[in-house]
């Protein structure tokens, strides 16, 4: 936001350095880029930050300044003369998407003449329509006329945007804000032509769109100098639809700039008086009485916020006095409700203060202005010291371990394209989140998984020469638009990885049995479109589904763009089922005392056995004695019949109280063998 010297000292009186008043709007929050002279004038760009809309004009920033130094402020009180010709009798409003445009206001004013401005609005719009060059040089606001100059000037001076349209040009004389309809197009005051859509506000008469709501009016109704009535627009069009407009049609403008931050509703009845002012003084005409308004402008009724005098000294470290709270809150126009006592007042905010909801928020306006720099550095701030949740303490241990593990932690968008995002979207998944066309480069779908977004990252590390980049992420996914339901935006565990299906697991199992030792993870094979025919599998912990693990097909089409140059094992698993399994105090457990002793199969079977099938199999004939089941390696090929397969399975016996003998093993191992074989047809080898 640039400002002009000689501007602001409309509205209030100053005379101190440009310099000095930088750095004191800096201290209050109101960053000081540059400062330029420019002619008699000196032009001050001020970073706005996109929660004090009510910056992004001179009547906000002169404000900020009157509290800063103790001066008054004034604003102009706007007066019109009007017809007695009521202005509904010559044009109508019809609004019929007021989710998008909640109001819309239009005065007419007849027997305008257009022509050139005067210069003090030239200099005034030069010095704050600035754009700084890379070469240091600036580009600046070439004057249009004297009626469009003018809704400029009221933009600039109140931070309202506003649109004239040639009266004439408007097809039956009136205004239909609606929104777009399949086909229609509109070309642009910039002389482009731009699509519309059923989401997007557009501004129409009895025929076609004549604006782009929001964002940018038309050249067929633009102001030239053989227009002699002009319809003056102010309206309050949805933060969002402007947003959403302007980012799909990549087209943005100051008035786009400051509807998506959202207008001082309670201000847009005065920016429209202000214009209608102007336009009288500077190009003549008679103005039609009373505004035509579709809509209702809502009231502005806020909760009162209590502030306590001895909350500010026990945050800011610094004794303030009550007078001087009050004084900074009510100069920055927050109405005292009733009378302060000693301990604590109560404010009420204003329109154009919507940031302000909780006592902290006015203990920060206190403190800004009344300067950051008295804060002393040393001062000791009371600080509470609470207990982490266990979701917290889940989610650093796991970080920790993977960190250990050789894993680096990504951070990815919530966004993926419609193509990754189809690679792992199954039948009887929840339906596919999306949003229109202005989500940028970054996808419109948003994710269910974790998986697309991470594939995306390690085959950009591929292109960068990295090409052992293991990374996981700990995110929410969304698979339902309702976030009072966690069920709908859970949180999981991604993985990608060069390791393969086994090793990848043991870091799954290691990473459990790490806050629940004990904890049992398993895999039961599936097919999944995106994994190796038989390398995919559903991981279970403690029995009950946990997340799926396997090996990527490089070769899926919409893998294909991202050309991975190694083989990547995913695997996704639900964070909460850890956080619910984690055990935080841990019983030390005595080591063995007795050796294991170990006991190899090489089975032949049929090729549809699963290892859970095997598994469960030789478990309940092993008895107590099984400590665990190890599998070593699966085989097809030579010397292996058709339809069959190898599987090597390594089994570990262990007696907590002896070592147990050839004796003591023997019937175990026949018993294993006669299971299997009885239950799988298995033969061994």
């Amino acid at each position: 936001m640039i400002v002009s010297r000689n501007w602001l000292r409309d509205y209030i009186p100053f005379d101190a350095a440009p310099a000095e008043v930088g750095e004191r709007l800096t201290l209050a929050g109101l960053y000081s880029e540059w400062i330029e002279e420019v002619g008699d004038d000196v032009a001050m760009d001020l970073e706005v930050t996109s929660n004090r809309a009510d910056w992004l004009g001179h009547l906000g920033i002169a404000r900020e300044i009157s509290v800063l130094y103790g001066s008054d402020f004034s604003m102009p009180s706007p007066e019109i003369a009007e017809l007695t010709e009521q202005t509904d009798t010559v044009t109508s409003v019809t609004n019929e998407c007021e989710d998008l445009c909640p109001q819309y206001v239009a005065r007419v004013i007849r027997n305008v003449k257009v022509g050139p401005s005067p210069q003090w609005l030239i200099d005034r719009l030069q010095t704050v329509f600035r754009k700084k060059r890379k070469d240091g040089t600036f580009e600046v606001y070439k004057p249009v006329n004297n009626i469009v100059d003018i809704t400029n000037y009221v933009l600039m001076e109140c931070g309202q945007p506003l649109h004239a349209f040639d009266f004439d040009k408007l097809s039956g004389k009136q205004i239909v804000v609606r929104r777009g309809r399949p086909g229609e197009k509109l070309v642009a005051i910039d002389h482009q032509t731009y699509p519309v859509t059923s989401e997007m506000c557009v501004i129409a008469d009895a025929e076609r769109p004549v604006a782009i709501g929001g964002v940018m009016g038309g050249a067929e109704t633009e102001i030239t100098e053989a227009t002699t009535n002009v319809l003056v627009e102010v309206a309050n069009f949805s933060p969002l639809s402007v947003r959403a407009t302007a980012r799909s049609l990549k087209l943005h403008s100051p008035s786009s700039y400051r509807f998506e931050r959202g207008i001082n509703v309670r201000q847009m009845d005065w920016a429209s008086r202000r214009c209608c002012e102007l336009i009288l003084k500077l190009a003549g005409g008679e103005l039609y009485e009373e505004p035509v308004v579709a809509g209702t402008v809502p009231e502005w009724n806020p909760p009162s916020i209590e502030l306590r005098f001895a909350r500010v000294r026990k945050i800011l470290g610094i004794d303030i006095p009550r007078e001087e709270c009050c004084r900074i809150l009510t100069a920055l126009g927050l109405p005292m409700m009733g009378k302060a006592t000693d301990e604590k007042a109560t404010f009420r905010p204003p329109s154009w203060r919507r940031d302000l909801t909780r006592e902290i928020d006015l203990i920060e306006e206190v403190a800004r202005v009344a300067g950051y720099d008295k804060i002393p550095e040393n001062r000791p701030i009371p600080v509470v010291s609470r207990l982490r949740s266990a979701e917290e303490k889940t989610r650093d241990r796991a970080c920790e371990f993977l960190n250990a593990a050789g894993f680096d932690e990504a951070l990815t968008f919530s966004f993926t394209t419609d193509e990754l995002a189809e690679t792992f979207h199954r039948p009887g998944d929840p339906e596919r989140l999306r949003i229109d066309k202005n989500a940028g480069h970054f996808g419109n779908s948003v994710r269910t998984t974790l998986i697309p977004s991470l594939i995306a990252a390690r085959a950009t590390n591929e292109r960068k020469g990295n090409l052992d980049a293991d990374l996981f992420e700990i995110a929410r996914v969304f698979l339902g638009a309702a976030p009072e339901k966690p069920e709908t935006q859970p949180i999981r565990i991604g993985l990608v990885s060069g390791r393969d299906l086994l090793g990848l697991k043991g870091v799954l199992t290691r990473l459990a049995q790490r806050l629940a030792p004990g904890a049992k993870v398993e895999t039961r094979a599936i097919e999944h479109p995106q994994f190796v025919p038989g390398r995919g599998a559903e991981l279970l912990l403690n029995g009950a589904s946990w997340g799926l693990l396997g090996e990527i097909h490089r070769d899926a089409p919409a893998l294909k763009p991202l050309k991975l140059r190694e083989a990547l094992t995913v695997a996704e698993v639900d964070f909460l089922q850890l956080v619910q399994s984690a055990q935080w105090v841990i019983e030390a457990q005595p080591l063995p005392e007795h050796h294991a002793i170990q006991r190899d199969f090489n089975f032949l079977l049929d090729d549809a056995v699963t290892w859970e099938q095997l598994e469960a199999a030789i478990r309940p004939v092993a008895g107590p004695l099984l400590e665990r089941i190890s599998f070593v390696e699966q085989y097809r090929g030579k010397h292996i019949p058709a339809g069959k397969k190898s599987y090597v399975l390594s089994l570990s016996l262990r007696s907590p109280d002896r070592t147990l003998q050839t004796e003591d093993v023997e019937p175990i191992a026949a018993a294993v063998i006669d299971a299997c074989g009885k239950q799988l047809g298995a033969t061994l080898r």
